[in-house]
């Protein structure tokens, strides 16, 4: 009796062993006697104590981080560069065969991919072209990371850090390039309003007493202020010298 309730309690043992859970976001790759055999979907599933094993591989989007890289760039100019790595294992199969830890891995060959990118690109497109480099990185990244059942959905290239002195130039460069602006405006300006007077006074010469006018209309806006000189108004016969001979 005792013999049959031993049995019927190890029994118990080995069907609550064998049951697994497989979560939504993961999959369960099995291997019987160390032999992959299939893969298991989210729900209850049974595998055989002893005999098989079970690996769950998260398969929802995983980031991580790429460490700061100390680079070179095409011109010359040392920065340090890092970047972030999205990434899916689309085939649990491979991620787990294929590889021993498929993220250290993605991790290890996206450093390397980043440091050839940003090394083989001069400073000022590493600055304005960001997108292009990521994608440069990611196609990199990606196609090494296909065999290993792993998609690299997006990688984002985040902090350069310059030298000191680099900023400091760079600063000056851009000082002096608002400098450089800020004079180009102006002389527009004062191109376009001398345009403008010009314009206006050929306007008025052509205009029967419209120099007179305008006069009177300066003398209008001279008056009101207080002046300690003296304005003598003479008729525009006496400046013409050509009326005053004839």
């Amino acid at each position: 009796m005792e013999l049959f309730a031993w049995l019927i309690a190890i029994a118990i043992v080995i069907v609550l062993a064998s049951i697994k859970i497989v979560k939504q976001y993961e999959r369960g790759v099995v291997l019987t006697l160390g032999k992959y055999t299939g893969t298991r979907e989210p729900g209850l599933r049974l595998v055989v104590p002893i005999i098989q094993q079970m690996i769950t591989v998260d398969v929802r989007s995983t980031p991580i981080d790429v460490p700061k890289q100390e680079i070179m760039t095409r011109d010359n100019v040392p920065a340090n560069v890092d970047a972030v790595v999205y990434l899916r294992a689309v085939d649990a199969a491979k991620a787990v065969l294929e590889t021993t830890n498929y993220i250290y891995a993605t991790s290890q060959f996206a450093q390397a991919a980043l440091r050839d990118v940003a090394g083989n690109v001069d400073l000022d497109d590493l600055l304005a072209k960001r997108d292009e480099v990521s994608q440069q990185i990611k196609e990199i990244v990606d196609r090494q990371t296909d065999q290993w059942g792993i998609d690299v959905e997006a990688v984002k290239v985040q902090n350069i850090e310059l030298p000191t002195d680099m900023k400091r130039a760079m600063a000056k460069q851009a000082e002096a390039e608002r400098e450089r602006r800020a004079v180009v405006i102006s002389a527009d300006g004062e191109k376009q309003a001398a345009q403008a007077v010009a314009d206006a006074a050929a306007m008025l010469s052509k205009v029967k007493g419209g120099i007179n006018i305008r006069t009177l209309q300066t003398l209008e806006k001279i008056s009101v202020e207080p002046s300690q000189k003296t304005l003598v108004v003479l008729p525009s016969e006496l400046t013409d010298l050509k009326s005053i001979i004839k």
